[in-house]
């Protein structure tokens, strides 16, 4: 069983897998991701570490339920009532890539300001 005051971060989950974090505690992660955040549509990523893959369709699953769609397929994409974005690494330049779109400006600029802070506080 996770140790979640152990394992969530400020801005992230992290521990040993498969001894604090495992697919359960992913899947976990993932329903209460989607549950919390109201997100229509949740995208998840991974790299190249063998346990990633699975960790990541675990949290895929827990976050799947009716009305939310997950997609892997281009690093991560939220959607929001009002607002989208996606993140996700250049293909052709070293960095990262953030596209916002909101119904209101003052929306767009506080998802992409949150976004970029979250990212920035994370290369810390």
């Amino acid at each position: 069983m996770a140790e979640y005051e152990k394992i969530f971060k400020a801005y992230d989950i992290r521990g040993i897998v498969p001894d604090e974090l495992d697919q359960s505690a992913a899947e976990s992660a993932g329903a209460a991701f989607a549950r919390l955040t109201g997100a229509a549509a949740v995208v998840t990523v991974n790299d190249m570490r063998t346990s990633s893959a699975p960790l990541a369709e675990a949290f895929g699953r827990g976050a799947a339920r009716p009305g939310v769609t997950t997609d892997d397929l281009d690093g991560m994409t939220v959607t929001g009532d009002g607002w989208w974005f996606n993140l996700r690494s250049s293909n052709t330049e070293p960095l990262l890539r953030l596209n916002v779109e909101a119904r209101a400006e003052a929306t767009l600029a506080a998802v992409r300001d949150e976004i970029l802070r979250i990212v920035r506080d994370a290369g810390t």
